[in-house]
């Protein structure tokens, strides 16, 4: 997949190509399924399958104090947008200068004039143009106008759950990570660099990585069943969010503790995927009984990743939102 993010470049690309716009955060099944019509539509039509996003998200720069936490920054976002089959990224730099652009303006400078798209596939809520003035009808009317087809690809459910960002957004900030999965097709993750931490773990408890502070949408404190990837191996592990409170008052922290690897990593960066939430982060009364809890906890783990286990190989697939007694 060829990354483009200055317009100028577009100008050197020649040829028809069938066309998705969005955000793209999280690249769920919803998100998915569109990208997949394109990519079908474009073989079919002998065109470039190409996706249109925007950077920095547009809220960041329209609204920054409503601006919602992402689930899937850039660099994450790219790869996933790639394994839908997609051969162009188109990433627009976003600023208040472009988000004057009315959707005739819109149209006709990205979508014919640099994009020569003869098809656009878009969702039911999408929305373009100065102060999102342009929706799916004003797209439509506008590729009759201009001579591309528009499609408006239905809202995708998940077992009576709408797959959008904003409701994974709240199912992460509940805990309940189990159904973000579900809408996301794969575990919700967060990932960043490794950081030294305070030492307590391993003089008290147990030893964990920590991550370093994100920006981006974190799951609701507490205990959750985990895989943390190291230098593209996984490991099976616990993952605790919040604050330490049997230590003091601490900043929020992220710390892994991986259940089948004792010793020391090198490694500058990990992914953690949250599969399921044990419990409430709690205050105890002294560091023994916390380690205790800990034990029970990395328990309770191993015994959900062995049956995730055993149900993958039943299944011959992941099944990463399984949800235990």
């Amino acid at each position: 997949m060829r990354v483009i993010s200055q317009l100028d470049q577009l100008r050197e690309l020649p040829g028809a190509s069938a066309v998705t716009i969005g955000n793209f955060d999280g690249v769920h099944l919803a998100h998915q399924e569109l990208l997949r019509r394109v990519v079908e539509e474009a073989r079919r039509l002998n065109a470039v399958a190409t996706a249109v996003t925007f950077e920095p998200h547009p809220a960041k720069v329209l609204t920054p104090q409503r601006a919602p936490k992402l689930l899937t920054p850039l660099p994450r976002k790219v790869p996933l947008i790639e394994a839908t089959g997609i051969d162009r990224l188109v990433v627009l730099p976003f600023s208040k200068e472009f988000a004057h652009l009315t959707p005739v303006e819109f149209v006709r400078n990205i979508l014919i004039s640099l994009l020569h798209a003869v098809s656009v596939h878009v969702g039911p809520g999408f929305r373009f143009g100065y102060r999102q003035s342009g929706n799916t009808e004003t797209l439509q009317a506008l590729g009759r106008q201009e001579g591309f087809k528009v499609e408006v690809v239905p809202l995708l459910e998940v077992r009576g759950e709408k797959t959008s960002s904003s409701r994974i957004r709240e199912l992460a900030a509940a805990g309940r990570v189990n159904k973000a999965c579900r809408l996301l097709g794969r575990p919700f993750s967060i990932y960043g660099p490794i950081v030294s931490g305070l030492g307590v773990g391993r003089k008290h408890t147990v030893p964990t990585l920590n991550l370093a502070p994100i920006e981006e949408q974190l799951p609701k404190l507490g205990v959750y069943v985990t895989r943390t990837r190291l230098r593209g191996a996984w490991h099976d592990s616990v993952t605790n969010v919040g604050h330490k409170p049997t230590f003091g008052d601490h900043r929020l922290t992220v710390e892994t503790y991986l259940l089948d690897h004792a010793g020391e990593t090198d490694e500058s960066e990990m992914e953690i995927e949250f599969l399921y939430r044990l419990r409430d982060e709690m205050k105890f009364r002294n560091p023994a009984s916390l380690k205790s809890q800990i034990q029970k906890d990395a328990r309770r783990s191993l015994k959900f990743h062995r049956l995730l286990r055993l149900l993958q190989q039943q299944a011959g697939r992941p099944t990463p939102t399984l949800e235990p007694n």
